[in-house]
């Protein structure tokens, strides 16, 4: 008998609740629905895997400001094509045309050091042993090479000699000659941007680590979409957390996609994809940045190679260049012959330029690969990457500019 009133008691007491339940949501029907959190249903975008959003939410107006704004008496309008563009202004690059003359004041100062001294010593009224002696150590201090001082001092020796300058003026116009000579302005400093067919052209940018690369990455797509160039960006250094970041946030201040893998995915992976979605695009250039690699690394350099090779799959990289710090001076050229060996080094990028008086690098390295510095980096500025010029470069060794 206890039992079957425990039984009964149970019974209503679920009768009860379920009676309950019903209550409730039959009490709630009509009630707005809460805002969804922000931040939720991303469109991927290029490149990215899930847990990376990208693009805008795809949230409606009414989603985004939540019912309780709605319900008010004010109206809220669509937002005009003049405002959105507004919001998502991009930055227009300065044009490459100018730019190394813009910045040679800055790498001027730099330079004082050797262009001053030469022009001192040369213009004394004695130039004896002695003097050709501190103009040697001069060019060697300057990180020139030996073999390109010898050669410059001999040269500027049977000048002097045989034309006796006797003015300031005449003794820069002879030194500016030599000097030109030696950074020779016949090498072809063009960075092949566009191929002819066949697909966008690809360039590969290697290096050590610090010296640059992801930021020479970021401003060489800046520079060509200053040309009007249509510029794909690949993301290959998938080992260093914020390199992605980082080249992201290059690609969106001017508009240029970004291809980018997992952390710690295969970098010639993001590279082939990066040229795959670039030919699909129909772009200019795919500008690929790579993980820093230590020369005396071999299974390092062995996978740049990897990359390279994967690359070629789709057709012949364009250009390789090579990032060096110009204030790492001879010890930069080390680096630079193996990386040579690997990959096939079309042309130099010298950043920090303008923070060494060490200027004779430029001819060092030249002379090391044979392959001419292309681009310098004179300052931290997004458009301070400017094509080289020897004859600019050569001013402003000899510049009066302090």
């Amino acid at each position: 008998m206890d039992s079957i009133v425990i039984y009964l008691g149970l019974a209503l007491a679920l009768i009860v609740a379920v009676g309950v339940g019903v209550a409730l949501v039959l009490s709630r029907r009509g009630e707005p629905k809460a805002p969804p959190r922000p931040g939720i249903d991303y469109a991927p975008g290029v490149g990215d895997d899930d847990t990376v959003p990208r693009d805008t939410p795809r949230r409606t107006v009414e989603e985004s400001v939540g019912p309780e704004v709605l319900g008010s008496t004010e109206v809220l309008e669509e937002p005009t094509a003049e405002e959105l563009e507004a919001v998502w202004e991009l930055e227009i690059p300065e044009p490459a045309v100018g730019r190394f003359t813009r910045l040679r004041r800055r790498l001027a100062r730099s330079q004082n050091t050797l262009g001053r001294g030469l022009l001192t010593l040369l213009s004394r009224d004695t130039v004896d042993d002695e003097t050709w002696d501190e103009i040697e150590e001069t060019l060697l201090t300057a990180d020139i090479g030996v073999a390109a001082t010898t050669e410059l001092t001999d040269r500027l020796r049977a000048r002097v000699r045989a034309e006796r300058p006797q003015t300031p003026e005449a003794v820069r116009a002879l030194l500016r000659e030599e000097l030109l000579v030696l950074v020779d302005p016949a090498l072809d400093r063009t960075v092949h941007s566009t191929r002819a067919e066949g697909g966008p052209a690809v360039v590969l940018i290697v290096g050590v680590n610090g010296t640059g690369k992801t930021t020479t990455t970021g401003k060489l797509g800046r520079l060509l979409v200053a040309e009007d160039r249509t510029v794909v960006l690949g993301a290959a250094d998938t080992f260093r957390a914020a390199a992605a970041e980082q080249l992201q946030t290059w690609g969106d201040r001017v508009g240029a996609a970004v291809v980018r893998g997992p952390e710690g995915g295969d970098p010639a992976a993001v590279a082939f994809d990066a040229v795959s979605i670039g030919t699909q695009a129909d772009v200019d250039t795919v500008v690929i940045d790579t993980a820093g690699r230590l020369h005396t690394k071999v299974g390092l350099m062995d996978e740049l190679g990897k990359v390279k090779r994967v690359l070629e799959k789709h057709g012949p990289v364009d250009e390789v260049l090579l990032v060096l710090d110009a204030t790492t001076g001879q010890n930069g050229l080390a680096q630079a012959q193996v990386f040579s060996e690997v990959v096939d080094v079309t042309g130099i990028v010298l950043t920090k330029l303008d923070g060494t008086a060490k200027g004779g690098i430029v001819v060092a390295v030249q002379r090391a690969l044979g392959v001419p510095v292309k681009l310098v980096g004179l300052g931290e500025g997004p458009d301070d990457l400017a094509p080289f010029s020897a004859d600019e470069f050569v001013d402003a060794l000899l510049s009066d500019e302090a």
